[in-house]
């Protein structure tokens, strides 16, 4: 049997050493396809969560995932002194020597922001709100309903959901200006107050058909809430469906009063995408500003960028 002769290990032709490793901070010269806006705040968070300890050489976006209708971005961060994942919105940071998975650490930063979003509200909660007292009357009307036995057991129900519904409109007019010409309602006149309200949240042509729908609810719930309080017959599924609309009307007016920050509709000059992001460069200026940039495009309001542009025409 033929038998194929012993390698030489000595033989330095059968040996092909790899490349030493590339710097970190040349990385990004490789790079097809760059975010520089986005990788210079991912570089500032991690420098500024280092408190000026570590220096950023290198930032990459590894990929993105959509997980429970949040778009997650998943950044990979070398330092002088370490490398790191970070993964935004609700921006962290994670030693990639105690998460080397990035499964693993999307997972839990995932499961990490629910429950920071999870938090108490209320009288629980480490911060006070304007609508601790409005969470506090639907708590105890719950507690309420949890005991409640008799009819008047579920009017009492009743009479907590509607002190919750009044608590409601202090804590709403506390985020809104009203016109100053205008005739404010009785303090008590929940449904002239929540259609004024309304009317100031929701204005114009193109709101109608929200408006209506958050007038016609509200107005609804009220008179349910009503009925059930003056209810000789009141009873446990009564009481259960006006818990869940008043909850529907809180909900509603929360979603209402933060619209400005969800509903963002500004668009790019070039393209007109509403994917418009906002930046933050401590250089600008004498103590820093904040610009804006195209996620489609590319475009950006960078003070930089239209002295670079200018250069290049001049050019």
């Amino acid at each position: 049997m033929n038998h194929l002769p012993p390698k030489d290990d000595t033989d330095s032709d059968d040996h092909v050493l790899p490349p030493p490793p590339m710097p970190a901070d040349e990385l990004a010269r490789y790079s097809p396809s760059r975010d520089p806006d986005k990788e210079r705040d991912i570089a500032l968070y991690v420098e500024g969560q280092c408190r000026g300890e570590e220096v950023v050489q290198n930032v990459e976006l590894i990929k993105t995932e959509i997980v429970a209708g949040q778009k997650y971005e998943m950044w990979d961060v070398i330092t002088d002194k370490d490398r790191l994942w970070v993964i935004d919105p609700m921006t962290n940071l994670y030693s990639q020597r105690n998460f080397p998975s990035l499964d693993y650490t999307l997972s839990f930063h995932v499961g990490l922001m629910m429950r920071i979003r999870s938090r108490p509200t209320g009288a629980e909660a480490s911060e006070p709100s304007p609508f601790d007292e409005v969470l506090r009357r639907q708590e105890q009307a719950g507690d309420l309903f949890d005991r409640a036995v008799e009819a008047e057991d579920f009017q009492a129900v009743g009479v907590q959901l509607r002190e919750s519904l009044l608590s409601l409109l202090p804590a709403m007019r506390r985020r809104v200006t009203l016109p100053d010409a205008i005739d404010q309602p009785q303090a008590g006149n929940f449904l002239a107050w929540y259609d004024l309200l309304m009317d100031t949240l929701c204005p114009g042509e193109s709101n109608k058909e929200l408006r209506q729908y958050l007038k016609h609810t509200a107005r609804d719930t009220w008179q349910l809430v009503g009925w059930l309080v003056h209810d000789r017959d009141a009873n446990k599924t009564a009481a259960s469906i006006a818990i869940h609309a008043c909850e529907t009307v809180l909900g509603h007016s929360l979603q209402v009063l933060q619209r400005n920050a969800r509903d963002f509709t500004e668009t790019c000059p070039v393209c007109k995408s509403r994917d418009i992001r906002s930046h933050f460069d401590p250089f600008l200026g004498d103590d820093g500003e904040y610009y804006s940039t195209c996620g489609s495009c590319r475009w950006s309001s960078h003070q930089g960028d239209d002295d670079e542009e200018d250069a290049s025409i001049s050019s």
